[in-house]
């Protein structure tokens, strides 16, 4: 893995101002992630900035993110995503190489972001999730957080969760059923979040 920390590091005080400028950013319980241990953050995802928000609103945690194979085309590109953290996966197939990468950091002790829709609303509202992230929590025996990303007219709030056990999530032996059951729950906690902050 070519991650790079303090670049990273570098990347998120770099972006930090420019995001809160841009998108007069408001984080709620940005200290539900806890300083040390694995954990899977399972967000919408309505911009192509979303990661950088995620990212800017942890000052203590690196997150590493998958991102679309498209992206990686380029050279410099390649070097960029690769040192932050990010991994390309083949969307729309069973990137197996993919999911066995992030498998192993979180099973690390790493902190791994994932878009469970797969691809970014157009409106805004909220997409049917995919189970890649239900998959790789039962397998590795990571608890998730879920995270609501939404944009308002005065600024874009992420919001932040409490970490959700894998018997929340209603896991028992594993399998497709038991996938879609766990994304729907992540789901209905994040549309929770919405209502809270439209409120």
């Amino acid at each position: 893995m070519n991650f790079k920390p303090k670049f990273y590091s570098f990347c998120r005080a770099l972006l930090n101002p420019i995001i809160k400028i841009l998108f007069r950013t408001k984080y709620i319980n940005p200290h539900n992630l806890p300083v040390k241990g694995s954990y899977i953050l399972v967000s919408n995802h309505i911009s192509a900035f979303d990661p950088i928000i995620m990212a800017v609103g942890q000052k203590n945690r690196y997150i590493h993110f998958m991102a679309k194979a498209e992206l990686f085309k380029n050279k410099f590109l390649t070097w960029l995503f690769l040192s932050i953290g990010c991994f390309p996966v083949d969307r729309g197939k069973s990137d197996k190489s993919s999911v066995k990468h992030f498998e192993n950091v979180v099973n690390d002790g790493h902190v791994m972001g994932i878009f469970f829709e797969g691809t970014r609303s157009k409106t805004g509202e909220f997409l049917k999730p995919k189970n890649g992230a239900s998959l790789i929590a039962y397998n590795t025996k990571t608890p998730v957080i879920p995270v609501c990303i939404t944009k308002t007219k005065k600024n874009t709030i992420c919001h932040f969760g409490d970490p959700v056990s894998l018997e929340e999530l209603g896991f028992e032996s594993g399998g497709a059923r038991e996938y879609r059951e766990a994304s729907r729950r992540i789901m209905d906690i994040i549309k929770g979040f919405r209502e809270q902050d439209l409120s």
